[in-house]
């Protein structure tokens, strides 16, 4: 995982995420084939929810995403299934994916599981206007967005070794009962009136067919691409922590919920003029999607959106407990936090437009 130029998206390991460099690389060098110290590391200011590091050995480099240390809730911060679809992409597919080394589930190495992958040297893009590229490049960029995604969505689980990933029905029920279930226990970080109308609305109004599972990655988004720097090629998709078996739907209406958002703490595309940017519109996004996954269309996009908007307030929602019990790992921690309101209110907006 990179961005380029790595000092300019790493800093000095945060207060709290420290970790003991030679306890570590001693476990290295005994997982990791050719690994030799001595070890540096830096933490990246991305990695939300799972603290992610720069490795660096005079060598090469590595990528480390741990759980964070702390109180957690069950279900979350699931470095270990990261590292199992990581590596059965690697292994059997042409997903984009970094190649994973380690799992070490041995808290007494830095406090925490953790895994190690490869350091994929290329640049992420951080606002979804793709300012760094000429106009005339970025609808390519959008275009490999999609196609990396769909790539993914074609996969057959069972053919990876990932029948078992989750289960091959009922997935939006089961991620609405999950993220309100969520919502309650962390009662720290307080109610929201529109996620209570959403939480009542959403189950009551699913769409009458499912379409057939796939693996879906669960935070798709520009951001979480790491592109080759020189060309539209997506080189690795990242932070996998939301992946499952589920509805591709929802996995593609959540990479198009930029177009219905303003940027609050994700940057939003609405209201912006795409034409004058040189960005392919929503309805575009759709016909591309459609055309590599052999689908006629995609109903139910306005549910689809309110759900994804939901599952996304909830997750500022989670972040806004950790920051008021001390566990958040970001820098921009506070900021998601402040947008539960503005994003539940966006969610049941679109609940009330379908």
């Amino acid at each position: 995982m990179s961005a380029g130029a790595d000092a300019d998206v790493t800093t000095e390991v945060r207060a709290g995420m420290e970790v003991d460099v030679a306890r570590l690389a001693e476990y290295l060098a005994g997982a990791v084939a050719g690994f030799r110290g001595p070890l540096t590391l830096r933490q990246f200011r991305g990695g939300q929810s799972n603290p992610t590091y720069l490795l660096a050995t005079p060598q090469r480099q590595y990528v480390l995403r741990r759980k964070p240390p702390g109180q957690l809730l069950a279900s979350a911060h699931a470095v270990d299934r990261e590292y199992r679809v990581l590596a059965a992409h690697g292994a059997h597919t042409d997903v984009p994916v970094a190649r994973t080394y380690a799992l070490c589930t041995d808290e007494s190495v830095i406090g925490s599981w953790f895994y190690v992958m490869e350091h994929v040297a290329g640049r992420v893009y951080w606002d979804a206007t793709l300012p760094e590229l000429p106009r005339e490049a970025r609808g390519d960029y959008y275009a490999a967005a999609v196609d990396a995604l769909a790539s993914l969505h074609r996969v057959d689980p069972a053919a990876v070794g990932l029948a078992d990933f989750g289960r091959a029905s009922g997935y939006l029920p089961r991620q609405i009962a999950r993220w309100s279930k969520q919502y309650h226990e962390d009662e720290a970080a307080g109610r929201v009136p529109s996620m209570d109308r959403l939480i009542e609305w959403l189950p009551r109004n699913l769409p009458a067919t499912e379409p057939p599972p796939a693996i879906v990655h669960g935070d798709y988004r520009l951001d979480n691409l790491m592109f080759d720097p020189g060309a539209p090629r997506v080189l690795a998709i990242l932070d996998w922590e939301l992946s499952t078996i589920g509805d591709p739907v929802a996995d593609f209406a959540y990479y198009l919920m930029k177009y219905r958002m303003p940027s609050l703490a994700l940057p939003g595309l609405a209201g912006r003029d795409l034409a004058a940017l040189g960005i392919p519109t929503e309805r575009d996004s759709v016909a591309a999607y459609c055309a590599h996954t052999g689908r006629e269309s995609l109903p139910d996009l306005d549910f689809y959106m309110a759900f994804c908007m939901f599952r996304l307030a909830g997750i500022f929602h989670g972040i806004r407990g950790r920051v008021l019990r001390g566990t958040a790992v970001s820098a921009r921690a506070r900021e998601y936090a402040a947008n539960v309101e503005v994003m539940a209110d966006l969610a049941w907006a679109q609940a009330s437009r379908g």
